[in-house]
């Protein structure tokens, strides 16, 4: 549905350095941009580069990575916007990126003739501003004016400016724009003069979080000052938004308050008024398709004498639920295997994509005029991962991709009625994929459970247990990792004799919310366990071994890398760690932290921060121990997870004696690069660093 409220990719917020710490020596790293700070990250950077860059391939790895990243041939993925199809693209004569559109019958040529919307680099430089560009948002189902996303540096606040498709110019004071200096901000269009907007309007206005708290309603030509307040929420809460779900010519405004980073509350807000829809707290709205508003349940549903299966998608007449009398009806539900990976709707259908034992497949749902279901699965091979976008609601064709780790990404024009894929685009072959097979395979974790893994690896590989193993994992916030082609790792390390290696532990969502929850707060350790039992499956079947294996994860996969070579250090030879959480007592007082207390606990809570300081990474480090020499990549501007987490760590770690790496972008955000060739300078130290540890 548009305009989700909450997303990890796009949390930040606004740092709070207190006073005061406890036992932390290292509190100074937490001014981000203060000169000892910069000087000291400055040091890091360069003792680290020239360490990293000594690797005899490093040019050719850097070389690699630009030519895939810059690459023409590359799929352009596109959205429909009107009658344009319109696509964001970065190459070497484009390095922060142009926003461009062209029609459907271009696009389906080899060469498409485009047409510029925005130039990113050329806005930068004539405002000396290092813009990144972070998104258009435009007015539905008008698609005439668009907000336009611009952030400093790659960070997570934003300027918000109003752009007018049919000028291809940004609207004017004089035109009584819409504008919104940098903030984490919220802005969704109701009509053309009328929005729903959360941003700092200063004191009182911002969650903990540092999300809107409060909604209001502004009109065209009037000041933000005199916007209308429609709700205001708890400052504890994790965000507020207002924002609009369309059913045909139907519209349906909503106003939801994110408690925690798992639950909401959701209002309908019709005629001035609001009304609290009967709701669990913990279920996620995913559409209004018929004048029936649909929900996936995160845990079982009991309602008079009717039961709800947790992972379900169900469904009510918004009507029923604004008069408090709720009717629901169940479309899908998941099964031991299968989980629901996306749910879309079109004109005149719904489209579920599964994932089953972490396997994709696509079907469409259409209600016959007696109520009945009827599906019929898409002609899509199973055996990778499917992805459905730009789906609308005022037409049945939409875009599928599909991609596996051996198969570069095939993108198909589908159509909902006739069920026909007509393929327009495919990426070509980037490294020598008929050298290398996939293997599914099954650990047992401690308790039992059966995690599932792929391996990506050589058809002739011997098991000697002298393989480069590098194993990458996530485990949090229910999202799910699928088998995907990435040409990096194809030729920067596939190629240069490793193996590959997909961790779908607990904590994600490969197997649904129970999979997501089995790791959550106090049994996060579930999914620590369930990482190791896949490197000691590894090192069983002499794939590798642990001299030859390295691991990899960022953000709450950092995280995982951090309890990872704290709790079996003598697991791994490579760790690399990035964009990490690694100060767990004090998460919740920097950038976002506050907002994730629903995964991980509240450790100013004294029974919560029990658990937690058992897989605190900052906490657990210990003296007199051979670690594994660890590198650390962070960026300054990321203001989502604070880079103090990363930095701390390494002071901590070289205070001990530890020897460790570490290396901060001072632009890129919690994406650690901010365009192509940043990206592919940092890809290709991870890769370095990994052959220089684990050959």
């Amino acid at each position: 549905m548009r305009n989700q409220i909450l997303s990890l990719c796009v949390l930040g917020a606004i740092a709070a350095v207190p006073a005061h710490a406890e036992d932390d020596n290292y509190l100074w790293l937490e001014d981000v941009e203060g000169a000892k700070p910069m000087e000291w990250v400055k040091q890091q950077n360069a003792i680290s580069a020239k360490e990293i860059k000594a690797f005899e391939g490093f040019d050719n790895l850097v070389s690699n990575s630009l030519a895939i990243l810059n690459d023409k041939e590359r799929i352009p993925y596109a959205s429909r916007i009107g009658d344009y199809l319109y696509n964001f693209w970065k190459d070497e004569n484009h390095v922060r990126g142009i926003y461009r559109r062209t029609t459907m019958e271009e696009y389906k040529k080899t060469s498409p003739k485009w047409e510029t919307v925005l130039d990113i680099d050329k806005l930068g430089k004539d405002e000396g501003v290092n813009w990144v560009y972070k998104g258009f948002n435009c007015r539905y189902p008008e698609n005439d004016r668009c907000f336009v996303s611009l952030s400093r540096g790659g960070a997570d606040a934003t300027e918000v400016r109003e752009f007018d498709l049919n000028t291809l110019s940004f609207v004017g004071e004089k035109q009584q724009a819409f504008f919104l200096e940098e903030a984490k901000s919220s802005l969704s269009w109701i009509n053309k003069n009328n929005v729903f907007v959360g941003t700092d309007f200063g004191d009182d206005s911002m969650t903990d979080s540092g999300y809107p708290k409060v909604v209001k309603l502004w009109e065209r030509g009037t000041k933000l000052s005199e916007a209308t307040t429609v709700f205001s929420g708890d400052k504890a809460s994790v965000a507020v938004s207002g924002y609009v779900l369309f059913d045909g010519d139907n519209s349906l405004e909503l106003v939801s308050e994110a408690l925690t980073f798992y639950t909401a509350e959701h209002y309908v807000y019709r005629d001035g008024k609001l009304t609290l829809l009967p709701l669990p707290k913990d279920a996620e709205l995913k559409g209004y398709f018929n004048g029936q508003l649909y929900i996936e349940l995160k845990s079982d549903l009991k309602t008079g004498s009717e039961s709800f299966k947790q992972g379900s998608i169900i469904y009510a007449p918004v009507e029923t639920l604004i008069e408090q009398k709720p009717q629901f009806n169940v479309l899908v539900e998941p099964s031991e295997t299968a989980s629901i990976s996306q749910v879309k709707f079109t004109k005149s259908a719904i489209f579920v994509t599964w994932l089953d034992n972490v396997k994709g497949k696509l079907v469409r749902y259409s209600q016959a005029k007696n109520g009945q279901w009827k599906s019929m699965q898409a002609p899509f091979d199973a055996n990778g991962t499917i992805s459905v976008f730009d789906v609308e609601r005022d037409s049945d064709d939409f875009f599928v991709n599909y991609t596996s780790f051996l198969e570069p990404s095939s993108l198909y024009s589908f159509n909902a009625v006739t069920m026909k894929a007509e393929k327009i685009k495919g990426m070509k072959q980037q490294f020598a994929a008929s050298k290398f097979e996939t293997k599914q395979y099954f650990a047992t974790s401690k308790d039992g459970t059966q995690v599932p893994y792929f391996v990506v690896m050589a058809k002739d590989l011997k098991r000697d247990g002298k393989n480069p193993t590098l194993l990458y994992g996530y485990g949090g916030f229910e999202v799910s990792l699928r088998p995907s082609y990435s040409a990096t790792i194809g030729k920067n390390w596939l190629e240069q004799g490793g193996v590959y290696v997909l961790a779908n532990i607990r904590g994600g969502g490969e197997y649904g919310p129970a999979w997501h929850q089995a790791a959550l707060k106090q049994n996060r350790h579930k999914a620590y366990e369930d990482f190791e039992a896949i490197a000691e499956d590894l090192i069983a079947k002499k794939i590798t071994s642990s001299e030859h294996l390295g691991i990899q994860g960022g953000s709450n996969g950092g995280l995982l890398m951090g309890a990872a070579f704290t709790r079996k250090p003598e697991l791994y030879s490579a760790v690399v760690c990035q964009v990490p959480l690694l100060d767990m007592k004090r998460y919740n007082k920097l950038l976002a932290g506050a907002s994730w207390m629903g995964e991980y606990g509240d450790p100013d809570i004294p029974a919560q921060w029990d658990y937690i300081k058992t897989f605190s990474p900052y906490h657990n480090l210990k003296a007199n121990t051979a670690y594994p020499k660890v590198f650390f990549t962070t960026s300054t501007r990321d203001d989502r997870v604070h880079p103090a987490h990363a930095r701390k760590m390494v002071a901590k770690m070289e205070g001990m004696g530890i020897d460790v790496l570490y290396y901060e972008n001072i632009e890129g955000g919690h994406a650690g690069a901010a365009d192509n060739n940043q990206a592919a300078e940092l890809k290709s130290m991870v890769y370095a660093y990994l052959m220089q540890q684990l050959r």
